[in-house]
């Protein structure tokens, strides 16, 4: 059965015309690939179908939203294909470039653990987590900690409301320019990486403090087999910068991931 076969039936079960099938089609297509990488709904975790229905949930709530931005003939889908496959392909752009928006702000999890893990020296320590590659306990940590703080938070609102939005900045059917995609991409990462960066300085300040004092230890006795004394103390360091920093770390955080959310593409 040809696809435009199966859209006309599924128009006559929900008694819409061709053009709002498309329209929906057209929508499905962009919510669902931000919902593939939104984190929480997005997860490699979960079974595919609890993604798909997210997809499908998010859709049916935007698309009412979002109806006078998507214009479509009704004949458009039937009679040029390359259209309706163009038009897919730029809703997928711009649904892919929104989640990846979001989806830099668990990176940044991910990405101060391990430096922070690197400065203590325990990064040797790997745990189980969401990320489908092996990564330090302390990114793993930080990562579902973080992504149970945006879903306590209304993620799902906040990310419907960014979705909407995206409408403006990258008009139905449009693929975004160049030029202006690399400048964001380039923008978002240094922003990621600075923010993962200070995320993770309270733990590369005592890991610095920590080799200074074992370097004076070590000159001061020199008989004195510091590596056995500092493993566990670094450790233990370790351990108390985290539970101490975590609450600030996460909460300043999510104070950045709203600032994403309400303004995804960084539009003055």
């Amino acid at each position: 059965m040809q696809s435009t076969e199966v859209f006309r039936l599924l128009g006559e079960i929900l008694n819409f015309g061709a053009a709002e099938i498309y329209a929906l089609i057209a929508v499905f297509t962009r919510v669902g690939a931000t919902i593939a990488l939104l984190p929480g709904f997005g997860e490699m975790t979960l079974p595919a179908r609890v993604r798909l229905g997210a997809a499908i949930a998010f859709t049916l709530i935007i698309w009412p939203l979002v109806a006078a931005e998507t214009p479509l003939r009704a004949d458009e889908g039937t009679r040029d294909a390359m259209a309706l496959t163009r038009l897919m392909a730029a809703e997928a752009v711009a649904g892919i470039l929104l989640g990846l928006t979001i989806r830099l702000m668990i990176m940044v999890l991910q990405l101060a653990g391990s430096i922070a893990a690197q400065s203590t020296s325990v990064a040797q320590i790997f745990g189980a987590g969401v990320t489908p590659d092996p990564m330090p306990a302390i990114g793993n940590f930080l990562t579902i900690a973080g992504i149970a703080l945006a879903m306590t938070m209304d993620l799902h609102i906040k990310a419907t409301l960014a979705l909407v939005s995206s409408y403006q900045v990258i008009p139905f059917g449009t693929f975004p320019i160049g030029a202006d995609v690399a400048m964001w991409g380039a923008a978002r990462t240094m922003a990621a990486f600075s923010l993962a960066f200070s995320l993770a300085a309270p733990f590369m300040i005592a890991a610095l403090l920590y080799n200074l004092a074992l370097g004076a230890i070590n000159r001061a006795m020199p008989q004195l087999m510091v590596a056995l004394v500092g493993a566990p103390a670094i450790t233990g360091l370790t351990l108390f910068f985290l539970w101490a920093a975590s609450l600030a770390i996460l909460t300043h955080w999510a104070d950045q991931l709203d600032d994403v959310l309400a303004n995804p593409f960084g539009m003055p």
